[in-house]
């Protein structure tokens, strides 16, 4: 079944390059592209997509305003954001708005493409360069505070770790010497423990309350 993608890019020939690289590969579909996101809520309503690749610096409203809006009104699309800033700040609030990977626009067309299937089997793919500043925006400890968090074991605490450094389900499985499909398990405890419904959702509960 094909990926269906809706993309948020107001520099048209960036857009053009995107909707060329996702409408033409195998595996994919792309069901919109526009220059802002003011529209999102009612234009994923429309669409019906899996993944939302979606710009920070557009007219009208950002992006990571445009992916907290789509979040509360559609929980279960996810959000991939493309944007030229790794600064700490949007990155955080990024994740923190619900997004669920984080690239740069220097990132190779193919993964892009493999972000975009990661994102639909449940993972945070992330730019190297990103995943190094979540792991220093994340404190190397849970907040105590949290009672959700007492709920997980050691190792389900584990796995959330390793996907918070942008690793997909196949690479966490071969960090931590499991199957994927243990890992898969592992993530839909988390997901009930935590009451949450993506990785990004986990992650922002479970590293992000000291901020």
């Amino acid at each position: 079944m094909a990926i269906r993608t809706l993309l948020y890019e107001d520099n048209t020939d960036l857009r053009g390059a995107l909707a060329a690289l996702i409408g033409g590969t195998e595996g994919f579909e792309l069901t919109g592209a526009f220059d802002n996101c003011m529209g999102v809520v009612e234009q994923v309503a429309a669409l019906h997509p899996d993944v939302v690749l979606m710009d920070i610096d557009m007219p009208g409203m950002s992006g990571i305003e445009g992916v907290a809006r789509l979040k509360k009104a559609h929980p279960k699309v996810e959000a991939l954001m493309l944007t030229v800033f790794d600064d700490d700040d949007r990155v955080f609030q990024a994740v923190c708005a619900g997004a669920s990977g984080y690239l740069l626009k220097k990132t190779p067309p193919s993964r892009i493409l493999e972000a975009l299937r990661e994102v639909t089997e449940g993972g945070a793919p992330m730019s190297p360069v990103i995943a190094r500043k979540v792991l220093q925006l994340f404190p190397g400890k849970p907040a105590e505070r949290d009672v959700d968090l007492d709920k997980l074991t050691t190792r389900e605490m584990e796995v959330l770790r390793t996907l918070s450094r942008g690793f997909s389900y196949k690479m966490v499985a071969a960090e931590l010497n499991i199957g994927i499909e243990t890992v898969r398990t592992y993530v839909k405890r988390i997901y009930e423990k935590l009451q949450v419904h993506s990785v990004s959702e986990a992650i922002a509960k479970a590293f992000l309350k000291e901020k």
